[in-house]
């Protein structure tokens, strides 16, 4: 079994295939097939209707075909999709396992002890349990046609079909003695507004169920191999103010050990809930964690909280720290705007987070309202000819006398020197497309015989280690609580997030099926290029 290392963060697509295993990362029995170029791809269906057979593919319904000629197609393509929204329990590998009744209840305040070993007490009925066969709506829009800005559909008519995932919150039966849990919180990949806000609200949780065994592993995977990094008992009482403060109590690194040696550790510690916060790559380790400890028929929770502030998870409304990026973004851009707007033909340049996916530089642009030109990986641009970027600065400067220029750090890549560096991760080390950008604007106006004053700021470290802001921490505080609940609900191999407003839990696999990006054929990247009154840069 390979290291973590290269996987963890890493934004691949993964292909569907016909048995939905998509942790080939780390299984050798699954093939991986990375996208050359991911930061081209577009979210936007691509709708192929083969003349022939009458099939259709569709890069979102599971990588098959399916023949629309058969009445019963819908129903078909319902079932595979509840079959693969179908999240792993407890009982799948444990039959027999013994339910209690929750030490979750808002009514009831008796202390959980020993003495409640066989059963816990509840001084009357609760209404405030999630039933297991609830769900909620995964796709809410019914798009008339193809066309429809956005529009994603399942068949060349765009029939609506109804989409169901698992909805989130405590149950009334729980499939853990709190008395006998240990339970281990790791934070990995990069900082992120809001890790501590999680952190948090998931002890907090824990010890309203009863649990008295809480640590934090140190420094992501990492800390599950390193000899020198003890793990860190964690109460309400260590925890009660972190959320103050950014970074993360636990400490972040990419990369690490094997995940065998990572399961040898969850056995050695007696750990038998994980609660892992991270991106992409991160929750695929998760989910190999998850596997092992299945292969080993060990009774382990394995649950992720989505942490990326690219805001790039699939399938989900946005992922905690994103609002606090693009607010802290705002004074990156009004700064740039005030340099800008105060010099002869002054042009301020800031760029954002996004490797892959450009919704901070969107939102961003959107929410200042003084951004000139947005440039985001997911849409091609060109600096030099009529109608480029080159020349609408140009006319920006002739008309308004300055401009400012917001770009994700993944756009703009194919002009820079690849390096074919990596970092722990495995992710390649992208070129400073601020840098460039500055150089080829300076270039190009003297070239020109014209005045310019470039102005570059790149606030990143700053935005990623500022405390959550009020959206943020109410979106951590209940994605903290929803993972406790799902642990205890016996459910492993998941992870938490917000769709279409309402909680869910979505298996592993589903949203590391490939990285979130902005669709250009959106409503929201339209009404950026409304905002921003830019051209189509080709």
């Amino acid at each position: 079994m390979e290291s973590l290392s290269p996987a963890i963060g890493q934004k691949a697509i993964l292909r569907y295939t016909t048995t939905y295993s998509y942790h080939d990362l780390f299984l050798s029995s699954v093939r991986l097939r990375t996208v050359r170029n991911p930061n081209r791809v577009s979210r936007r269906l691509r709708i192929r209707v083969q003349a022939k057979s009458g099939a259709f593919e569709n890069s979102a319904a599971g990588g098959g075909c399916i023949d629309f000629s058969d009445p019963n197609w819908k129903l078909k393509y319902q079932r595979e999709f509840e079959a693969r929204f179908n999240i792993p329990h407890i009982t799948d590998v444990f039959p027999d396992a013994v339910e209690y009744p929750s030490t979750f209840c808002l009514k009831m305040r008796t202390p959980v002890s020993e003495e409640f070993a066989e059963g816990y007490p509840s001084d009357e009925k609760w209404h405030g349990y999630i039933n297991n066969n609830d769900r909620v709506l995964l796709k809410v829009i019914n798009y008339s046609s193809p066309t429809s800005a956005g529009a994603e559909c399942i068949d060349p008519n765009c029939s609506w079909v109804e989409q169901w995932v698992h909805r989130a919150g405590p149950r009334e039966k729980i499939y853990f003695k709190p008395e006998e849990v240990k339970a281990a919180i790791v934070t990995c990949g990069g900082l992120c507004p809001g890790l501590n806000d999680v952190i948090r609200h998931i002890v907090i949780t824990l010890e309203i169920y009863g649990v008295k065994k809480i640590v934090g592993i140190p420094f992501g995977y990492r800390g599950f191999s390193e000899k020198d990094l003890a793990e860190m008992p964690l109460s309400r009482k260590v925890v009660q103010n972190i959320h103050l403060s950014g970074g993360s109590l636990l400490g972040v690194s990419r990369g690490g050990p094997k995940v065998s040696d990572i399961v040898d550790s969850i056995q050695e510690r007696g750990i038998n809930m994980l609660f892992v916060l991270g991106g992409n790559g991160t929750h695929a380790g998760a989910n190999a964690i998850h596997d092992e400890c299945r292969k080993r028929r060990m009774k382990v929770a394995v649950v992720g909280v989505p942490k990326t502030i690219d805001n790039d998870i699939m399938l989900m409304d946005k992922t905690f720290g994103f609002d606090t990026a693009v607010e802290e973004a705002q004074r990156a851009i009004n700064s740039a705007y005030i340099e800008a707007h105060s010099a002869y033909h002054g042009i301020g340049i800031v760029k954002l987070m996004g490797r892959s996916s450009g919704f901070i530089a969107m939102q961003a642009s959107l929410a200042s309202g003084q951004i000139d030109i947005c440039l985001i990986p997911e849409v091609p641009f060109n600096l030099h000819g009529p109608h480029r970027v080159l020349r609408h600065l140009k006319y920006l400067l002739e008309t308004k006398g300055s401009a400012v220029v917001c770009a994700a750090e993944g756009a703009g890549q194919d002009f820079l020197e690849k390096t074919n560096a990596k970092d722990a991760s495995g992710n390649a080390v992208l070129g400073d497309i601020g840098v460039y950008l500055q150089q080829e604007i300076k270039k190009y106006f003297k070239e020109m015989g014209e005045t310019s004053d470039v102005k570059y700021i790149d606030p990143t470290y700053m935005i990623r280690a500022c405390r959550a802001n009020a959206s943020d921490g109410i979106l951590c505080t209940v994605l903290g609580q929803n993972a406790v609940h799902g642990a205890f609900a016996g459910y492993s191999g998941i992870t938490v997030g917000i769709c279409n407003t309402h909680y869910v839990y979505f298996p592993i696999p589903e949203v590391i099926s490939k990285p979130r990006v902005v669709d250009p054929n959106s409503r929201m990247w339209h009404r950026c290029l409304t905002s921003t009154g830019q051209p189509d840069f080709l």
